[in-house]
C-alpha cells in the first residue's frame, strides 16, 4: 500500500467568542467560509452571532453585523441587556420602511415588497466590498427567503453569495430560524458547516438547550449535542465530556478516612483515581461516611467538594458537626466546598461541566455526588444520564480523584431494591444496612466490590453517636445480618448444649 508523503495542513481558526463553542470546534472556525446557524426563535443565535462579532473587534479584526430582521436599536438593546459595549459591534440594518421612521435612517433600509432579491444581494455585496469585514453575520436569511419568487431562484443567489465571498478573507455566519423546513437541507450543502441551536421544554423547571455541529467540512470537531445556557454576558455552552481526552499520571497513595477499622476494610485505604459506590436504606449514614472522607482530606490540605442534591447544606453541616466534623472551619479554609444542587434550574451538561472546572482549576481530589437518585429523579426528561455518569466517572478516576457517589435503596430492613443498577461504574461498593438484636436497631458496614488490591469481606457495625463515627470489630457471633433479623451464633450453640 503506497502512503503519501503530502503534509496535512491545518486551517487557521477564528475564536468565536465562546471558549465552549471552540473547544467542539477544535479550536474554532475555519477562515474564510460560510457558515449556517439555525435555530428557532428564542435559541440565542443572535446573542451567539454578536460575540462572535465582538470576539473579533477584540482581536482586532474588522467586523460586520448585518440585520435584515430586527432594528439597530432592538439589537444595541439586547448588547446592553449582556453588559456589552454597543461600539464593539458594528450594525448595519436592512429592514422594512416602516420598522424605521427616523428619516436620517432611510437610506439603509430597503422594503421587501418593493425590492427583489437580487437587488438586496447587489446592495449588500456592495456593503462588503466598502466595508471589507473579516467577519459577517447576515440576519437572518427568512427575510431573503421572502423576496425570492421561488426556491430555485432564492438557492441561486445564495450560491452567487458564496461564490462572492470565495476567495476572500471575510468568514461568515448566516442566521436562519428554520421557518421554512423544506429549504433545510439545500441551506446545509451550501454551508461549509452547520451549527443548530434547540430547546427543549421540560414538564417542570427550566427548558433545556442544547447545541449540535451537523457538519464542517474538512475539520474535525466533537459530534453529539452539548448543551448550552443563555446568561448575562452571553452564550455558555458546555462540551461533552470524552473522558479518553484527559489523562495524566498522580500519586497513587491510598486515601485514608482517619477511622482505622474502616481504613482497614479496605487494606489500608481507598484507591486514588477510583469510584466508590455508597448504596444502603436512608438514613443508614451513607452522606455521614462520604462526609468523612471528605474532612479528611481537607485536614491533610486536599480540596474536597460535596454536591448536594437531597438536603439543605445547612443541615447536613449541622449534622457533621454533631458527629464531630467542624466542616465549617475547613469551608473557611477553602479546603472544603458543598454545593447546592437544584436540578429543575441546572442542566446535566452543565453539572458536569461545574465539576470537571472544579477538579481542573482549583485541583480537587475528592468529589462526593449526594446522591444519585436526586440527580436521576429529578431530571425524568433527560435521556442517557448513565453514560453521562460513566464518562464523569472516568475523567475523575484519569485525573487522580477519588469520587464517592451516593446510591438510596427502597426499604429499610430485608430486602432492597433501587431504581437503576450503576455497580459496574463503580470501581468500589460499601454497603450499609440495618439489623435488629437485643432491642436494638443497629446499623453494618461491608466492602462488597474492590477492583484493585484486597479487601475485608467481614461486615462490622457502623456506629453513629455523640462520639462521632465509629466502626466495631467484625460481627462473628451472627448469620443473616443482611436479612434485618439475624441469629446469634452462639445463643444458639448454648441452646443446643443444654437440650
Amino acid at each position: 500500500m503506497r502512503t503519501s508523503n503530502v503534509a496535512i495542513v491545518q486551517p487557521t481558526r477564528l475564536k468565536t467568542g465562546i471558549s465552549g463553542l471552540d473547544d467542539i470546534l477544535g479550536g474554532g472556525l475555519p477562515v474564510g467560509q460560510m457558515y449556517l446557524l439555525e435555530g428557532t426563535p428564542g435559541t440565542g443565535k443572535t446573542t451567539l452571532a454578536m460575540q462572535f462579532v465582538m470576539a473579533g473587534n477584540h482581536d482586532g479584526q474588522n467586523g460586520l453585523y448585518v440585520t435584515l430582521s430586527e432594528s439597530k436599536v432592538e439589537l444595541e438593546s439586547t448588547a446592553k441587556s449582556h453588559g456589552w459595549r454597543t461600539e464593539d459591534i458594528s450594525i448595519e440594518e436592512f429592514v422594512p420602511a416602516e420598522a424605521s421612521l427616523s428619516p436620517e435612517q432611510q437610506y439603509t433600509v430597503f422594503h421587501p415588497s418593493e425590492v427583489e432579491l437580487a437587488s438586496t444581494i447587489q446592495k449588500l455585496t456592495s456593503l462588503i466590498e466598502d466595508r471589507k469585514p473579516s467577519r459577517l453575520v447576515i440576519d437572518s436569511l427568512s427575510e431573503l427567503r421572502l423576496l425570492a419568487a421561488d426556491t430555485m431562484r432564492y438557492r441561486r443567489q445564495l450560491l452567487a453569495l458564496k461564490q462572492f465571498f470565495a476567495g476572500r478573507d471575510t468568514t461568515v455566519l448566516l442566521l436562519d430560524d428554520r421557518s421554512a423546513e423544506g429549504s433545510d437541507m439545500q441551506l446545509q450543502s451550501i454551508a461549509h458547516g452547520v451549527i443548530r441551536l434547540d430547546r427543549l421544554k421540560q414538564s417542570y423547571g427550566v427548558n433545556r438547550r442544547h447545541v449540535e455541529v451537523l457538519k464542517m467540512r474538512g475539520s474535525k470537531f466533537r459530534e453529539g449535542f452539548h448543551d448550552y445556557t443563555i446568561e448575562t454576558g452571553g452564550v455558555c455552552i458546555f462540551p461533552r465530556l470524552v473522558a479518553n481526552e484527559h489523562g495524566g499520571g498522580f500519586d497513587n497513595k491510598r486515601v485514608k478516612s482517619g477511622i482505622d477499622g474502616l481504613d482497614s476494610m479496605f487494606g489500608g485505604g481507598i484507591n486514588r483515581g477510583s469510584s466508590t459506590l455508597l448504596v444502603g436504606p436512608t438514613g443508614a449514614g451513607k452522606s455521614t461516611l462520604a462526609m468523612q472522607y471528605a474532612y479528611a482530606a481537607a485536614k491533610r490540605q486536599e480540596r474536597a467538594i460535596v454536591y448536594s442534591f437531597d438536603e439543605v447544606l445547612r443541615t447536613a453541616q449541622e449534622r457533621a458537626e454533631a458527629l464531630g466534623l467542624p466542616v465549617r472551619e475547613e469551608i473557611k479554609k477553602g479546603t472544603l466546598a458543598m454545593s447546592q444542587v437544584d436540578p429543575a434550574e441546572l442542566s446535566p451538561g452543565e453539572f458536569v461541566w461545574q465539576i470537571r472546572r472544579d477538579v481542573e482549576e482549583k485541583d480537587t481530589r475528592v468529589v462526593v455526588i449526594d446522591s444519585l437518585n436526586g440527580f436521576l429523579n429529578a431530571m425524568p426528561g433527560e435521556k442517557d444520564l448513565t453514560l453521562q455518569l460513566h464518562e464523569l466517572v472516568a475523567f475523575l478516576n484519569q485525573k487522580g480523584v477519588v469520587t464517592f457517589i451516593i446510591l438510596t435503596q427502597h426499604g429499610l430492613v430485608g430486602n432492597m431494591q433501587t431504581d437503576i443498577d450503576v455497580s459496574y461504574l463503580a470501581d468500589t461498593v460499601i454497603l450499609l444496612r440495618y439489623f435488629e438484636t437485643e432491642g436494638e436497631i443497629r446499623q453494618v458496614v461491608s466492602v462488597l466490590k474492590q477492583r484493585v488490591g484486597q479487601h475485608e469481606r467481614s461486615l462490622r457495625e457502623f456506629r453513629l453517636d455523640k462520639n462521632g463515627i465509629g466502626v466495631g470489630e467484625p460481627l462473628r457471633n451472627f448469620k443473616g445480618i443482611l436479612t434485618g433479623v439475624p441469629d446469634a451464633l452462639a445463643k444458639r450453640v448454648a441452646t443446643q448444649t443444654e437440650d
